[in-house]
């Protein structure tokens, strides 16, 4: 069975600083999520929140009320929020403590390294309790640079990057390999951030957060298991930051390591400043296509949408417009699916034979 887990998610639920959370109540194959904090939204479903619609993850006020609420406590205690400056504050470090002491497993996705914490490290010692530093990278010495390996693979890799710092590229993609699944090929997907990490992925390693040397290196190697032990059909490599970010470098090091063959770019049309850096203008969907055909030896096949701030009109009209002036497919995956989508990659990779699901498998023989 599936360890279960509460979110700490206070104030941030639902925006861009939330995605973490956003994404374990989207999708968590690693944990049974039981609830989020988050006393701004206490009324509400966390599927309200964030889809329309309740699912079966309740909001709660505190960790006194899930004490109140809950029994037995949840296993875990998973710290939900990607703040820009990547460090606890002080009344959440007290949380933290707070839940140790009530036995529970802490996950960590900050870079700000538990067990780095002598506070935390006694705390832990002292109530048999586990911290999990999903961000910190293993020793060099475990290490991988660069092997040249990846040219020899013949399996089509797919790269899903973006114009900005959460967009959704984590959730198109885990949207995407589903689709594909669903039509009967052997997808392998690699995270590349501590959400896809803390949801379950089977490969990946938070990039972020591990010296710029290896960062190509450990992409490809995480590749290089999931095409050996896999065999797959597709490689889907989430995409971090954009490469036209002038903060991040990740989307380079994607770039770089992955060496993929087709990409998939989303963008949030509406957003107008950079997330964590509002003094700067948001790039246009073309320039970001432009700048990703010309740093690296590939070609962007679609455009998703993120529709935040946009009614469904208006994203049924940013997809005739784009369409229009890039000339190749968009969608906003979470509306429309992934059927335009999964057209483009069988255009880019006409190796792939198109795969007939079990259901047509049934109503054939």
């Amino acid at each position: 069975m599936k360890k279960t887990a509460i979110i700490y998610c206070e104030g941030n639920f639902g925006t861009m600083d939330g995605k973490i959370a956003n994404g374990l109540v989207r999708n968590s194959k690693k944990y049974s999520i039981v609830g989020v904090i988050d006393s701004t939204k206490v009324n509400l479903n966390a599927g309200e929140v964030l889809e329309g619609k309740k699912n079966n993850i309740p909001i709660y006020e505190s960790l006194e009320h899930i004490v109140a609420t809950l029994s037995p406590l949840p296993d875990l205690f998973i710290y939900g929020i990607a703040p820009a400056q990547a460090f606890l504050k002080k009344d959440e470090r007290d949380i933290i403590l707070t839940a140790m002491k009530m036995g529970m497993d802490i996950i960590n996705p900050l870079h700000e390294f538990f067990t780095d914490d002598e506070e935390f490290t006694k705390y832990a010692l002292r109530f048999g309790v586990t911290l999990h530093d999903i961000r910190k990278p293993l020793p060099s010495k475990d290490l991988h640079i660069f092997s040249g390996r990846i040219i020899d693979i013949k399996t089509p890799i797919i790269a899903v990057l973006g114009t900005d710092g959460a967009v959704g590229k984590r959730t198109t993609s885990v949207i995407l390999e589903a689709a594909l699944v669903a039509r009967g090929y052997t997808v392998s997907f690699v995270a590349t951030g501590q959400t896809g990490l803390i949801q379950g992925a089977k490969y990946g390693v938070a990039i972020d957060a591990m010296p710029l040397q290896f960062m190509i290196g450990e992409i490809e190697n995480e590749i290089m298991k999931a095409y050996n032990q896999d065999n797959p059909d597709i490689i889907i490599v989430e995409g971090q930051g954009a490469l036209s970010h002038p903060g991040y470098v990740s989307s380079c090091g994607i770039l770089r390591g992955s060496r993929p063959g087709a990409v998939i770019v989303q963008h949030p049309p509406k957003r107008e400043f950079l997330g964590d850096f509002s003094f700067m203008k948001m790039p246009t969907v073309n320039s970001e296509i432009e700048l990703i055909e010309k740093f690296a030896d590939t070609m962007v096949i679609a455009v998703t949408i993120n529709h935040e701030n946009m009614t469904e009109l208006e994203v049924d009209n940013v997809v005739v417009e784009y369409e229009e002036k890039l000339k190749i497919p968009t969608t906003d995956v979470l509306l429309h699916g992934c059927d335009k989508l999964i057209t483009s990659i069988l255009e880019a990779f006409p190796q792939l034979e198109k795969r007939i699901t079990p259901l047509e498998s049934v109503l054939i023989n």
